[in-house]
């Protein structure tokens, strides 16, 4: 019992971990002062983003770190990068110390690097402590990672507002601080217990009620997330916010009370595990030893003959059987070298042989990190306009639309025994609203366009970041998601580089050097209206990608769909 309680306050410490160590996002709040200080130009300024990006290359050696290292010590290494890569930074922005160019951006590199060993610890915590709910638990902690521009927005109104530089000393401190008392519950973790017939449901319904409290931290943040009516009034609404992050905590006495749960709730509101979870480790296992049973598809049957004559075709059976009668050239295309099933391990030479992973890689790379590197230059694109002032209004926006979307990301598990769609499907879906974005905002220089547009491309990006995890481990297995997921995210820092550099040249070539500083200012909609437009027809080529991967894959998932249908039944 007690054990049980222990492993929910580990999931509220990693929720504490991964809502304030997401400081990457708030790089738009002071780049402007960077710049300015570094008297460097808007190319140098994006090479600075992208060393923050660039720490996802080495994300590897947190795993390294892990073989040889208690998991305590890892997190507290992350936290002392962070406080000395974001710390040497603001010593340099409010003219403490001066350092060359060089060092500012290593320190950049370890600021970035720090996130990803942050990321790691928690995946290892969900993980090790939610072996069956793991995908819920993930996406959930995951989520939350999304809202620290909003809170480290609200935590700067409350402290003082009208000095910038501060970001950079709330990004050295609080990982720290929180690490702190994330400690207590990390080392008290309890050993592994196997769950009661009935404790995947019940955990099941926990994370409903998380989901339902992450909701609401949104829905607050989005609202009062940049508002700067007061200092009083900013420290209330911090309070605030710094209390529906403890409220998870009554979680353990939950825990304690599952039998009154149990009879009052579960009898009239029943959750089956299963429908929670997309793609479960042993479900793939059911699967692939069906699959592997069936030399073909004439042959593929999932029940016995008695069995299967007294069973309706369900709608992914009529559907798979309507897609073998109807071929033609394109679709053959489609279907040469396709997936056979989901969770087959695939190794690096083959992963990099597969159609299917260059697909995914360019729908990302045209999707989620397009979204990433517009919020590197938020900044300056709300400078350009002349909305300097809304630039934490914005930020806190893409955070919080950011947050949204990584929690609709679990939206596949939650409605899969209502309405069943390809996780892939679900991808293309997603990255739709990055392509509108950004041609809404090359058509208008508007505030409400630029709210609306940064609105749909943090719900966006956000939903493809905490999809990527399930999607990878459902098309390459989930034994390979570690290596695999790595591969796939070296597009961010490729992408930060390049369409980085691309939207800091367009900048450059419109704009005027600063009257003290020397520094390149650029005013007026030309300023980005070229980078918006090459960034859109990008996001066209991710959008039709993805849907080239969904037509893919979609056989793939519907046979995975009638496996766990059929076992189902079988084991009812």
């Amino acid at each position: 019992m007690a054990g049980q309680s222990r492993k929910w306050m580990i999931l509220v410490a990693t929720i504490w971990i991964q809502a304030f160590t997401g400081t990457n996002f708030d790089f738009s709040t002071y780049s402007s002062d960077l710049k300015s200080v570094l008297g460097i130009s808007q190319v140098q300024l994006n090479y600075l983003a992208v060393a923050s990006d660039l720490g996802k290359v080495f994300g590897w050696s947190s795993g390294l770190a892990l073989l040889y290292f208690p998991l305590w010590t890892v997190l507290f290494a992350a936290a002392t990068m962070g406080f000395v890569g974001y710390g040497v930074q603001w010593l340099v922005i409010t003219n403490v110390i001066s350092l060359p160019y060089i060092l500012v951006f290593l320190c950049c590199l370890l600021a970035g690097l720090s996130i990803c060993w942050f990321n790691t610890v928690c995946f290892v915590l969900c993980i090790r402590n939610f072996p069956a709910n793991r995908s819920l638990a993930l996406s959930l902690t995951v989520s939350f990672n999304g809202v620290s521009a909003a809170l480290y927005t609200l935590a700067y109104n409350a402290i003082n507002p009208i000095s910038t530089q501060l970001y950079l000393l709330l990004n050295a401190l609080i990982p720290l601080i929180v690490s702190f008392a994330a400690l207590i519950p990390i080392l008290r973790q309890p050993p592994l217990e196997p769950l009661p017939p009935d404790g995947v449901r019940r955990d099941s319904f926990m994370f409903l009620l998380l989901n339902i409290l992450a909701v609401l931290n949104g829905v607050y943040l989005l609202l009062f997330g940049s508002k700067t009516s007061g200092v009083t009034s900013a420290r209330l609404l911090f309070g605030g916010s710094i209390l529906l992050l403890i409220l998870p905590l009554c979680l353990p006495g939950l825990v304690y009370a599952r039998n009154w749960y149990l009879h009052k709730v579960h009898s009239s509101f029943r959750l089956e595990g299963s429908g929670f979870i997309l793609v479960d480790v042993d479900e793939l296992e059911i699967h692939k030893g069906m699959v592997t049973r069936e030399a073909s598809f004439d042959g593929y049957q999932l029940l016995n003959d008695d069995v299967v004559l007294r069973t309706a075709i369900t709608p992914v059976q009529k559907s798979f059987i309507e897609d073998e009668n109807n071929r033609s050239c394109c679709s053959n295309l489609i279907r040469r070298n396709q997936l056979g099933m989901l969770g087959e391990e695939h190794p690096l030479f083959l992963l990099l042989c597969r159609s299917d992973f260059w697909l995914y890689y360019i729908a990302y790379f045209c999707g989620g990190t397009i979204g990433l590197v517009y919020s590197n230059n938020l900044g300056q694109i709300a400078q350009s306009l002349g909305q300097s002032s809304e630039t934490t209004t914005l930020v806190t926006l893409y955070s919080s639309f950011s947050f949204f979307g990584r929690l609709l990301s679990a939206t596949p598990d939650y409605i899969r025994a209502k309405f069943y769609f390809a996780r892939t499907g679900w991808l293309a879906v997603a990255l739709f609203p990055t392509t509108v974005a950004l041609f809404l905002l090359a058509s208008s220089g508007s505030l409400s366009a630029l709210q609306a547009g940064t609105a749909l491309i943090g719900l966006s990006s956000g939903f493809i970041f905490a999809a990527a995890v399930s999607i990878t481990s459902e098309l390459f297995g989930p034994n390979s998601v570690g290596v695999n997921h790595n591969i796939l995210i070296t597009n961010i820092p490729i992408g930060s580089l390049v369409y980085g550099f691309l939207a800091a040249l367009v900048y450059e070539s419109h704009s005027t050097a600063g009257s003290k500083t020397g520094s390149v200012i650029c005013m007026g909609r030309d300023c980005y209206f070229l980078t918006f437009v090459w960034w859109g027809c990008l996001s066209v080529i991710g959008l039709g990608s993805s849907v080239v991967l969904f037509l893919r894959t979609r056989r793939a998932y519907q046979r995975f769909e009638q496996d766990r249908i059929a076992s189902s039944m079988l084991y009812s």
